[in-house]
């Protein structure tokens, strides 16, 4: 029997985040494995009058491109993925991997080589979408390994998925509950926008950042679903004090854990890990923007009850809080460039707050309105 939470995913991905209109050309990414939710996605934006182009992959393409390309190849963008960022009207990534640790012995060189190589693309994705120009949306449909990296056997990751996104039976409408968080996030937005100093405190930070002049964003499930944050971009050079980020930072597959930060006017000054420590030192060398702030931002969807290991989930969790390292989004004033976007992730629900301007903002993972 089919499974209709797939089709209200499908659902949710067309009419809320990508908003597909007649004529909009909108690029599907995924591996073979979301072939259920690539074929309802594919009906369905045809349906909307849209114009649905598949860039499907092997589930260990990405393996056998790092085992087998040259440097030329690290070095070239994928022809196709770029034309469509820079003409399309949208597109819809599927995160659907067959091993999440595939990458993890690929030299950290020929990851960050290719990095350099795809970051005008990433450049473009921000630009566009800042510009109302490009509609993105990233998502996850649940495969073996991911519940296996998450510790949960496959249905009940399914279930895990699907409630976070909203798409379980339980949710009647559930464009009309993203709509629900929208509203509610709204009124903290409110709250913070317009304001200058973020004092951070708790166990595990004591940190003080700048928002002043920049523009906060009510994230509700327009570019990432699951969703439920707030986030802006710190002004550059503000940061000062440390962190310590409670959840596993992953990047390419890479588990860092015990990830430590000091910042000094801006700029990460110190930095250790408890694991893959090497990966983390080579990133924030990666260009003179690794070492800034793109990000600031809280989570707030308690539907999210663990760390799976997925920074499209963990980066979520009510209660929370995550920095990104790099690249930060135009549309918040950020001007802080990278071909890095590294999010890790801080628990705030015990003993901890949030200031702004001298005033109590968050406290032990809720917001205090």
């Amino acid at each position: 029997m089919a499974d209709s939470r797939i089709h209200k995913f499908a659902q949710i991905l067309v009419d809320h985040s990508c908003r597909v209109q007649p004529g909009d050309r909108i690029l599907i990414e995924a591996t073979l494995l979301a072939e259920p939710l690539v074929r309802e996605l594919y009906a369905l934006i045809l349906e909307r009058g849209g114009n649905p182009h598949l860039a499907l992959t092997l589930p260990d393409q990405e393996e056998l491109f790092y085992a087998h390309a040259k440097d030329a190849q690290l070095d070239l963008p994928p022809t196709f993925t770029k034309l469509a960022y820079e003409t399309f009207e949208g597109r819809i990534r599927i995160h659907s991997l067959a091993n999440t640790r595939a990458l993890t012995g690929v030299p950290a060189a020929n990851l960050q080589r290719y990095q350099k190589a795809t970051s005008p693309i990433l450049k473009t994705q921000m630009a566009r979408g800042a510009a109302g120009q490009f509609k993105w949306v990233s998502t996850l449909f649940p495969t073996q390994a991911q519940a296996m990296e998450g510790d949960m056997g496959l249905h009940e990751f399914e279930d895990f998925v699907y409630k976070a996104c909203k798409a379980d039976d339980e949710t009647s409408d559930p464009i009309a509950a993203w709509n629900k968080v929208r509203d509610l996030q709204s009124a903290a937005v409110a709250r913070i926008e317009g304001h200058d100093r973020v004092e951070l405190h708790g166990p595990n930070v004591d940190l003080t950042l700048s928002i002043k002049g920049r523009t906060y964003k009510n994230s509700y499930g327009v570019h990432n679903m699951p969703d439920g944050e707030i986030y802006t971009g710190p002004v550059e050079n503000s940061a000062n004090g440390w962190v310590r980020f409670t959840y596993p930072a992953v990047y390419s597959g890479r588990v860092v854990e015990g990830v430590e930060l000091k910042f000094e006017q801006g700029r990460v000054v110190s930095a250790s890990a408890t694991a893959n420590e090497d990966l983390l030192l080579r990133l924030i060398d990666s260009d003179p923007g690794a070492r800034y702030l793109g990000e600031f931002a809280i989570g707030t969807n308690f539907g999210i009850t663990r760390a799976i290991k997925n920074i499209l989930f963990d980066e979520k969790i009510g209660g929370s809080f995550h920095m990104a390292l790099g690249a930060g989004y135009p549309e918040t004033g950020s001007i802080n460039q990278s071909i890095i976007h590294w999010d890790m992730v801080c628990d705030m629900k015990t003993d901890s707050e949030i200031r702004v301007d001298g005033e109590t903002f968050y406290r032990n993972g809720q917001f205090v309105i």
